[in-house]
């Protein structure tokens, strides 16, 4: 009977995701509210900021929260920063959110004196981080992940604020173990990791000296079809590239349910600064995801490598004790993944480096 169950539910859920047929119907889906949206936003007094919006989430959160404001006929204001192509007024991404309701700044924030023009809010959602091509450009890596926040975050001193960060800071953990909680003590690998503590560290500075009340979110990984570890796997399988095996396991999350997490843990922002590991709740096989991909190109997978004993790995039973599991099972989204790169959907071209050890990316 519970089997019959199950099987109705990712019946429907992969009904949802067959119905998504382009990038706009994709967004709608990754933006829409939950519950537990809907009762943090009812939370929020005036404004809405966030920075780093351009990015790979940035998008559907903030129309996330613009959603979720009209339901409850909010009427403070959605504001996204980011550098939107230096400032070009008719940069697509700038003109797709002022479409949706979402007011828009072009700024760098690394800029002298940028950060103090930016508009006053009584929440600030920071997304702004540095991670691909960071090696050999060390330097500009701590500008944007520790120099930045640290500006921010003096800015931002009197708002509630949600920062995002990285279960890399972590290190890698035993398999065994079930991956890592919040009150574990970190061990970053590599400048990339060290670095986002370094902007973890920035955010609870403020929190300590000006009782700014904050929530980090340590994520790994959030997916959807156009980026993520399944749309990486799914294309070196298709191009009959190797999968190296030595990051044997990872943590995946559909990123409807990572934006929501992340607009909840507002209710539980504090000071000393609140931790929250968001991901799903499945430790899943690199290969055996892979095998499933494959099986479903009709396409053998070639593979390299062994499983070591140890990951990059979460355990988010904190987030989803207090904000329920996620809605969207992950069988579903790897089918609906492979049948959008398989069909040549739009992809963004920013490759997680999930099998990374060193902390190189």
């Amino acid at each position: 009977m519970q089997g019959d169950i199950q099987n109705i539910v990712l019946s429907a859920m992969e009904s949802r995701l067959v119905g998504i047929e382009d990038v706009a119907g994709l967004e709608e889906a990754l933006s829409e509210p939950t519950e537990a949206v809907i009762e943090a936003v009812k939370t929020i007094k005036g404004d809405v900021v966030l920075l780093g919006v351009g990015g790979k989430m940035g998008i559907t959160l903030a129309r996330m929260i613009r959603r979720a404001g009209d339901t409850i006929g909010a009427t403070w204001k959605v504001i996204g920063v980011s550098r939107f192509g230096d400032g070009d007024p008719n940069n697509a991404t700038r003109v797709g959110l002022g479409e949706h309701g979402i007011e828009t700044v072009a700024a760098d924030l690394l800029e002298p004196g940028v950060m103090e023009t930016l508009p006053d809010a009584d929440v600030m959602i920071y997304m702004t981080g540095m991670k691909f091509g960071s090696t050999g450009n060390e330097a500009g890596l701590w500008a944007v992940n520790a120099h930045a926040p640290a500006l921010a975050a003096q800015r931002y001193r009197e708002s509630r604020i949600v920062a995002f960060s990285t279960g890399n800071v972590y290190g890698l953990s035993p398999v065994a173990g079930g991956g890592s909680i919040e009150s574990d003590a970190v061990y970053p690998v590599g400048e990339y990791a060290t670095s986002c503590l370094g902007r973890e560290r920035m955010f609870e500075y403020a929190s300590q000296k000006w009782g700014t009340h904050v929530s980090l979110i340590r994520l790994n990984y959030a997916v959807e079809f156009r980026y993520g570890v399944f749309v990486d796997m799914t294309q070196r399988i298709l191009a009959k590239e190797p999968i190296d095996l030595s990051m044997g396991c990872f943590n995946a999350i559909w990123q409807r349910d990572a934006n929501a997490m992340t607009v909840a843990s507002l209710m539980h922002a504090s000071n000393p600064a609140f931790v929250l590991n968001v991901t799903g709740p499945e430790l899943l096989s690199v290969r055996r995801v892979c095998d499933r991909i494959g099986k479903r190109l009709g396409v053998e997978v070639v593979y390299t490598g062994e499983e070591a004993s140890t990951a990059l790995l979460s355990n988010a039973q904190l987030s989803h004790g207090l904000y329920g599991y996620p809605t969207m099972p992950i069988e579903p989204v790897i089918d609906r993944v492979v049948d959008w790169v398989a069909n040549r959907g739009e992809v963004l071209g920013k490759p997680t480096k999930f099998e990374s050890r060193t902390g190189k990316f």
